[in-house]
């Protein structure tokens, strides 16, 4: 039987299908380039394998493909009636993101991760700056996003992708050196990891070693393709690091080449949200001639929300 990278079975008897969509997590799970091809080879493999189209379903969320998305989840719930209940119950809760019932989703991954901690796909969902956690409105979010982490943490080790969200999750929470420390390893584990990039930027900024933060994003960015997930967040930081040096030329440079909304390739709620809080800080140092660049990013704002 088929399994994926955590060695839960998948239900597919292409090996080919199998294998795409294991790189198609990957991608998903490190913020990189490639997720939506690797799904749709793991579809064209295997035309019935629900978790692929659950996959390919949540890539369309991301990139606010909302019609695109809802149709692949609802095609993902059909097919998984011939899945485990392990799939099924994982198609439920990535279909219940996507169909816009939060509440539902979380209650549902807290009991699903009862009986499947390793189910990857699903823990990642409550993580995450834009995680089902954090979009909750609890106020102890970061403590509930670092409890869950905790609660499974013993199901993943060193894991590349687990290392590095239970290190955000720890500097999220407060705990800067555990935080650091996980995120660094994390990166030590996989290098073409977004995610873990991310966090380690955090934990740098909130110790405020700034300079020391843009020296390693600097060094790592020219890796990452400019058209994943986070490419212009991983900028976003870059232009803190120069704020925080009073160099607001090159903070507004690097929002004109790397944030802007015009031509770029990263989802819209990041485009939208890194947008608007450099432009307002840019504001606040005292930066002047941001108007037109505030209509672009209400134009932008008027169009996808």
């Amino acid at each position: 039987m088929n399994r994926d990278r955590f060695d839960l079975p998948l239900t597919t008897a292409s090996d080919r299908a199998a294998a795409h969509y294991r790189e198609g997590v990957d991608c998903m799970l490190s913020a990189w380039l490639g997720a939506d091809d690797a799904f749709d080879r793991a579809i064209r493999e295997d035309e019935g394998f629900a978790l692929a189209h659950i996959g390919r379903a949540r890539v369309h969320q991301l990139n606010m493909q909302g019609a695109e998305a809802r149709v692949m989840a609802a095609q993902a719930r059909r097919l998984a009636a011939a899945a485990s209940p392990r799939e099924r119950r994982h198609v439920e809760v990535m279909a219940a993101v996507i169909e816009g019932q939060p509440k539902l989703a979380v209650t549902a991954a807290e009991q699903h991760l009862d009986e499947y901690p390793r189910d990857a796909q699903v823990l990642s969902m409550l993580l995450g700056a834009f995680g089902l956690y954090a979009f909750s409105g609890r106020p102890d979010h970061d403590a509930a996003r670092l409890a869950v982490c905790e609660r499974v943490a013993s199901h993943y080790r060193e894991d590349w992708w687990f290392t590095g969200y239970f290190g955000w999750s720890h500097t999220e929470a407060g705990n800067l050196g555990t935080g650091r420390a996980l995120s660094e390893r994390a990166v030590e584990l996989r290098s073409a990891n977004a995610n873990a990039a991310h966090g380690l930027s955090h934990a740098m900024f909130e110790q405020g070693d700034m300079a020391e933060g843009r020296k390693f994003l600097m060094q790592w960015l020219p890796a990452h393709d400019r058209k994943s997930f986070l490419h212009g967040h991983l900028w976003w930081h870059t232009a803190l690091s120069a704020l925080d040096e009073d160099d607001l030329d090159t903070a507004l440079t690097i929002y004109e080449q790397q944030i802007k909304p015009a031509g770029r390739p990263y989802p819209p709620l990041n485009i939208f949200t890194d947008g608007a809080s450099l432009l307002w800080r840019l504001q606040l140092a005292g930066k002047d001639g941001l108007e037109s660049h505030w209509r672009d990013v209400a134009a932008y704002g008027d169009q996808y929300f």
